[in-house]
């Protein structure tokens, strides 16, 4: 009978027990959302500002960056912003390299220091209202760092919708994830697997920190609940809006790219 040595069968073990598996990198054809040069496809929608406006010019393209900048706002003024790309998905992995700058505009929140993130399963920005503040979606959090305490990343939030875990519908607002901490203005690359209305993945540097499935609106919240009505009752999120937030502290985004999946 024939043996198998050691190495290989570690290497047997890992092809099974990996977080998920793909094609090598040279064969994805990761498609950039974010082309370098201008916000061609995106349009923000800005609280207390029109769908695709945004007076103080706070999402830019600079140096071949996407910017999210304040240098233009006296004060914050609870103006939280998303910029929307223009096509939904539903299947996909998106990766994307963000890194936090500079100082928090006066009158953001606490909570909102170093603090982005990315917003999937989304509603339609055309059907927020002016002074909505968080489109309904699902929340991938982006958390830098004091240089001090420990604060974890790629975390979920949940305006308008709830997950599952363990197939227990789960409440609460915000989940942290079992990430280590970024502290300082190194760039971070997370990626997001998701599988329609099935499991999502929040991974932060390679290693899976979070994972849930079966997200679904709130019917109890009144933004999610137009959705709920228009959808005959639906309430499972399958699908839906890509978008970018800007919370009250600058953060620059290098690289913004899909892998849409079967």
């Amino acid at each position: 009978m024939n043996t198998f040595s050691l190495p290989i069968i570690s290497a047997l073990l890992l092809s099974f027990t990996a977080p998920f598996s793909h094609a090598d990198e040279a064969e994805e054809n990761w498609i950039p959302l974010f082309n370098g040069k201008d916000l061609s496809g995106w349009t923000p929608k800005i609280r207390y500002e029109a769908y695709g406006e945004d007076s103080r010019n706070t999402f830019r393209v600079e140096d071949g960056i996407l910017k999210v900048s304040y240098e233009n706002y006296e004060e914050f003024g609870e103006s939280f912003g998303h910029l929307f790309f223009e096509t939904p998905y539903s299947n996909y992995r998106m990766r994307l390299e963000y890194r936090f700058t500079g100082d928090q505009v006066k009158g953001g929140p606490g909570w909102a220091f170093r603090n982005s993130g990315v917003m999937i399963h989304g509603q339609d920005p055309a059907t927020m209202v002016l002074d909505q503040d968080f489109p309904v979606s699902i929340e991938v959090q982006l958390l830098g760092g004091d240089g001090e305490a420990e604060r974890t990343n790629a975390n979920l939030c949940t305006p308008g919708t709830h997950v599952f875990m363990d197939d227990e519908l789960v409440k609460k607002h915000c989940i942290k994830s079992n990430s280590k901490t970024f502290h300082g203005d190194d760039w971070v690359t997370v990626e997001i697997e998701v599988q329609g209305h099935g499991i999502i993945r929040h991974i932060a540097e390679g290693d899976v920190v979070l994972e849930y499935t079966k997200s679904v609106l709130d019917a109890e919240d009144p933004n999610a609940a137009k959705i709920v009505e228009k959808a005959g009752g639906n309430i499972e999120l399958s699908g839906g809006t890509i978008s970018l937030q800007s919370e009250s502290h600058p953060v620059e985004f290098r690289k913004v790219e899909i892998l849409p999946l079967d």
